[in-house]
């Protein structure tokens, strides 16, 4: 048995074998797992040359995106530069040779023998960095500082060492050396907000790179280790002193003699460039107008603009008077806006100091308007069939849980016309009416003047509870000036008008006659300047904000009081302050000559301000037109007499 048991074993082993799994192949990427590599660094090779090599060479060389803008007034006067300042490349071979050595002595003595990294540098920094136990030495070429300059940030990365290696390398490449070291000089950050050798020739010198004498080329190669701090006009010593240490960098590397070095001592400052304000309110708000209207160019780009120099100086001592004389009030905060109808800005003061404060409130404050909303409520009436001789009732109303109330509880008890309720500055009137024409309608009117806010879901809209900017505001004011809509506020002279859509002729005529009305007998008579003078009062609860908006002719102006920290004020309303601040202001531009109605120049003899009455005591009014222009009372003829002191405005009702 065991015979026949050993022979069938030797007959299956050979089976055995034959059926046994053979061993697994390894898969792809481990069999070619070199040649997967290698293809794999090719491809990224690739793929970063052809980036380099997309890089545009000339960046260097052009504009600025953002250039210096020179801000002029429509009466040619230079009130502020803004941005940068770069002036057209250099060529370094057409410069005096010690410009160049300066920079090449001081950045990188190497320039010229190494191929864009120098390793010899990089090799010392590391040591005496080590030494020092942190970053006291770099070790960047100039050809690095350029690609950093133009194609990188200034973020501190291992990343963005190793981008600015290779694009040098690619510069070294394609650029000579005179070409690198070119557009390093016509790029390179000089401090002051000056980018380039030629910017900087004329800004601390006001000389051009070719006539620079060895004194101010040391001055400004030094300059490039800390353009903020060594710049002449921020620290004339320390500039000096960073001068003798790139002088004698040139005396060790042999580009200039002792003596020399000694010669070149003692540079004076000569500023090339009349020094201008950085911002004001208006050049804030101007800056992105005058940008998109102007492409980028080197040097100085001069932008007119609509500003009126006498009458913004004029506003800003109103405003600044008016609340030093009345800090008794609580009143800290003021803003001033005048536009003609087609919105050109003409006079922007946006809080009572620049200095002080940046924040433009003729712009930037969203604030409750109160009843100077109110034009709005009256407009979508009109357009309801309404006019300013139909009829509301002048009581006491409930919406709901609300109960609006006239100021110091003041009713007629009985009905009366819209144009006496608007005059008066009926707070139940405007709800009657918003009731009566419907919330939408208000806020179409509202758009359709230029009115962006974003308005609340109920009726308290009618009384101006919505916030939104005075100019906004100013300019929906503007549009019935005007006598079309939108009127949108610029500041850059344009070369057509934006389109508009005009106000139907009844519409208007019956805007005019709520407008002047309201200051002839309502609570904006203390504005009475003019038998021209349109406008409206604005007063909000507890008189946190006071408002006057109207025009005279082709100038529009809003005058509002207020506290940034929205306290009340002590009792001022838009009839008081505002009106007066407002009056006196419109005073200066007629008496300027700068007030025009249908062409012609409005001045003379301000009108009697007649004291406000009460809604009961309003007439009857029937306002006629004047020489063609519809809504104007014609002024009785008096002999000029000094203008008699107002008698203190009832203020008008706040909305609740």
């Amino acid at each position: 048995m065991s015979d026949q048991t050993g022979s069938l074993e030797s007959v299956r082993a050979p089976e055995a074998e034959a059926s046994a799994p053979a061993p697994a192949r390894p898969p792809f990427w481990r069999r070619r797992s070199w040649q997967i590599a290698g293809g794999a660094l090719l491809a990224v090779l690739a793929f970063v040359v052809f980036l380099v090599w997309s890089l545009p060479l000339g960046r260097a060389l052009e504009p600025l995106k953002s250039p210096t803008l020179i801000l002029v007034t429509a009466d040619g006067k230079d009130f502020a530069r803004r941005g940068s300042y770069k002036e057209a490349p250099v060529d370094v071979t057409k410069l005096p040779h010690h410009v160049g050595a300066a920079f090449v002595a001081i950045e990188d003595r190497r320039f010229y023998n190494h191929f864009g990294i120098d390793l010899r540098a990089i090799a010392r920094a590391v040591q005496r960095n080590s030494e020092a136990g942190g970053v006291r030495e770099g070790a960047s070429t100039i050809t690095q500082q350029l690609a950093k300059n133009a194609f990188l940030t200034n973020q501190r990365s291992f990343r963005r060492k190793a981008q600015e290696a290779l694009i040098a390398l690619y510069l070294e490449a394609r650029l000579s050396k005179d070409e690198i070291l070119s557009r390093y000089l016509s790029a390179v950050y000089f401090g002051d907000g000056v980018y380039g050798l030629r910017a900087a020739a004329r800004h601390y010198f006001d000389k051009t790179p070719e006539t620079l004498s060895l004194g101010e080329s040391a001055m400004l190669a030094g300059m490039v280790k800390a353009p903020s701090k060594l710049a002449p006009t921020e620290d004339l010593p320390a500039a000096r002193a960073r001068a003798r240490i790139v002088l004698a960098s040139m005396v060790e590397v042999g580009e200039i003699t002792p003596a020399q070095a000694r010669r070149a001592h003692g540079v004076r400052v000569r500023e090339g460039r009349v020094k201008l304000p950085v911002g004001s309110y208006f050049a804030d708000w101007v800056t992105a107008q005058a940008r998109r209207a102007n492409e980028r160019a080197f040097g100085e780009v001069r932008v007119q603009t609509t500003l009126d120099s006498v009458l913004q100086d004029r506003a800003e001592k109103l405003l600044r008077r008016a609340i030093e004389r009345n800090g008794w009030a609580n009143v800290t905060q003021g803003a001033i806006i005048a536009m003609r109808p087609d919105g050109r800005v003409v006079v922007m003061v946006g809080g009572r100091d620049y200095q002080q404060s940046q924040f433009n409130r003729a712009v930037d404050a969203m604030r409750q308007p109160g009843s100077a909303f109110k034009l709005f409520v009256y407009q979508a009436a009109m357009r309801s069939g309404l006019t300013p001789d139909s009829m509301i009732l002048d009581a006491p109303v409930e919406i709901g849980d609300w109960k609006p109330e006239n100021h110091e509880g003041r009713y007629a008890g009985h009905e009366v016309r819209l144009r006496n309720a608007f005059a008066s500055s009926s707070n139940v009137a405007a709800v009657r009416l918003a009731q009566q024409v419907g919330r939408g309608a208000i806020i179409k009117a509202a758009r359709d003047m230029g009115v962006t806010a974003k308005f609340p879901d109920d009726l308290t809209l009618a009384l101006g509870t919505a916030p939104m900017s005075l100019m906004e505001l100013t300019a929906g004011y503007a549009a019935v000036a005007n006598g079309s809509m939108p009127v949108t506020p610029y500041g850059v002279i344009q070369a057509a008008e934006p389109a508009r859509t005009p106000l139907p002729k009844k519409e208007r005529d019956e805007l005019l006659d709520l407008l002047r009305n309201s200051v002839v007998f309502g609570t904006g008579n203390t504005a009475n300047i003019s038998q021209y003078a349109h406008g409206k009062t604005g007063t909000t609860q507890d008189y946190r904000d006071a408002v006057f908006i109207g025009f005279v002719g082709d100038m529009v102006v809003a005058v509002w009081f207020g506290n940034d920290d929205n306290s009340p004020m002590k009792g001022v309303a838009g009839g008081g302050l505002p009106a007066q601040v407002w009056r006196e202001f419109m005073g200066e531009a007629m008496r300027l000559k700068t007030v025009r109605v249908a062409g012609k120049v409005v001045g003379g003899s301000p009108v009697r301000v007649v004291a406000p009455v009460d809604l009961e005591a309003l007439p009857e009014l029937d306002v006629p037109s004047v020489d063609g222009e519809p809504g104007i009372v014609p002024e009785a003829p008096a002999a000029p007499a000094q203008p008699a002191t107002p008698e203190p405005p009832t203020p008008e009702q706040p909305p609740f």
